[in-house]
Formats: structure tokens, sequence, C-alpha cells
């Protein structure tokens, strides 16, 4: 991702079932399940917006949620990440057998910037703050706009029967971006382990050094205005 995310402290809801986030951290984490849905308006300061995400079921097996959101100025910065997450044990990745996940999804406007995609991160430091780390593997399976991953086209290649073109740049957070080339993808089953399989392979990732401490799915807004991005559902686990 674009820059550094935080999560906070659950926003003050009385309804388990259903909730409204509009607070620039605001964070609902379901009863009993292993899903947070987050509205994380961590770049909110590069521009001008509103952003409100709203749970709209969630469960043991997956969580439904939509965000709605307006955002102007600098095209190039992202504004926010209203995101499901999945809270896990860190494991090496080396030692992760398979990360399964399913998600439907659907976008009310294709005349924005935006992504939408599945955010990533490993570290050394298996207590490493879950925000960043020595790596970032993100998976876009929606693009609109003139945006662009961090870095720049390192291939394309076949994963999950999938075609998806490669970047991969950064500094001290290494991003891997693997972007759709039939953008957008709305409805997908996979196993994100194929990619770290790849990126092993490929690109000489340390699979044997690195916990995976992060895995969320939402979308980047850039610009853009009314955009409605609703998960009618989004379901992973980490093996």
């Amino acid at each position: 991702m674009y820059g550094l995310f935080a999560l906070a402290a659950s926003a003050g809801v009385a309804n388990a079932a259903v909730a409204t986030l509009t607070a620039q951290y605001a964070s609902y984490a379901g009863s009993g399940t292993p899903y947070t849905v987050n509205n994380n308006l961590w770049g909110e300061s590069y521009g001008s917006g509103s952003q409100t995400t709203t749970v709209d079921s969630i469960s043991s097996s997956m969580v439904a949620w939509h965000t709605t959101w307006s955002w102007s100025g600098d095209n190039n910065q992202v504004k926010s990440y209203s995101n499901s997450q999945l809270t896990f044990t860190k494991k090496l990745v080396s030692s992760i057998n398979s990360i399964p996940t399913s998600v439907r999804w659907s976008s009310s406007s294709s005349n924005i910037n935006a992504d939408v995609s599945y955010d990533l991160f490993t570290a050394a430091d298996i207590n490493h703050v879950t925000y960043s780390g020595d790596y970032e593997l993100m998976i876009w399976l929606g693009k609109y706009g003139s945006i662009q991953p961090i870095g720049s086209v390192l291939e394309t290649t076949t994963i999950g029967g999938q075609s998806w073109q490669v970047w991969g740049g950064g500094g001290s957070q290494y991003t891997y971006s693997f972007v759709a080339t039939n953008s957008p993808v709305t409805s997908w089953n996979g196993d994100i382990k194929a990619f770290f399989t790849y990126l092993t392979s490929k690109h000489n990732f340390p699979a044997t050094k690195q916990y995976l401490i992060d895995l969320q799915f939402g979308t980047e807004p850039f610009t853009g205005s009314g955009e409605t991005l609703t998960v009618n559902s989004w379901s992973a686990s980490v093996n």
C-alpha cells in the first residue's frame, strides 16, 4: 500500500450485527469471529473528502460490508484503505500450507482512480507492527483510472488460472503487486500461498525468514466522487 496505515480501537457501536464507521481509524471486530472491518482514512491529509464504511454482516465464516467515498486532490496519492481484515496465528511463510480466500464485490462506478486489492505484510520480526513490513504483497482484482502500483512491471505470469501483471519496487519495504490483466475480477476464489510460492521461486523471496503478519482486502481510493464499493462476501484463512 502507498504509505503506512494504522489500526485503532473499535468504534463505539451498539448493534453487534451492523456497524457504521466514520472516524479516521474506526474499526469493528465481530464477536467470536476472526474478522474485523476498518475504515482507515490513513491518507486523508493528502486531499479532501469523506468516507463511511458499513458492516452489513459478520460471522465466523465470512464478512460483508460496503464503503462510500468521495476524494479529491493529489491524483497520485492514496487517501484511505477501507478493508476487511483476518485475525490469525502468525507463521513463517514457508510453514504455511495454504491461504484460501473467496470474495465477491462490485463497484458503483468505473470513473474513478482506485484499486480493489488484497494487502499482506511479512516481516522477519514476528512482533513487527502489522501496518507495514519488510515485504508487502498486493493482489489487485480491480484497477480503475490512471493509477499504477509501486515500482515497475517485472513480468506477466499465470497463477491459479488467472493472468497477472507483476510489479515490484520500494525501499526498506519492498512491494510486489499482482494486477489482474482482465480487471476487474469481481468474483475470485484462490490460494494466496501460490503467490508467495511464485515469489520464492522467481524472485528469491525469503519465505523461511519472513512471518506473515497481516492479511486484508479492501479498496485504495485516489480520487473520485460518490463511489460505493460493496463487498458481498469475503473470507480467508491461514493454514
